[in-house]
């Protein structure tokens, strides 16, 4: 899933497919089946937004020297632990 800005294709080859939303000109407005295919991408990427936006704020990847794999664990573990305390 990617935002309006985003332009072009992911790397996999066997299945190229970005999901994005719809944007409306001057000229093209938006369809009640494309407002709501936007809403529908919006509510699925607000929660990704928000883990890595409290990420950003407590600058922990920002100092991370460590292999991908470990910081993938480390980065679930974080994004667990927010939502908990969010839902706190």
């Amino acid at each position: 899933m990617a935002d309006l800005g985003f332009r072009g294709l992911d790397n996999d080859i066997l299945d190229p497919v970005v999901v994005t939303g719809y944007i409306a000109t001057r000229t093209h407005k938006l369809t009640r089946c494309e407002k709501e295919a936007n809403r529908v991408l919006a509510v699925g990427r607000a929660p990704l937004e928000h883990g890595f936006a409290h990420l950003k704020n407590w600058r922990i990847l920002t100092k991370l020297r460590t292999d991908p794999a470990r910081a993938t664990h480390l980065l679930r573990a974080l994004l667990v632990l927010t939502n908990l305390e969010i839902n706190r």
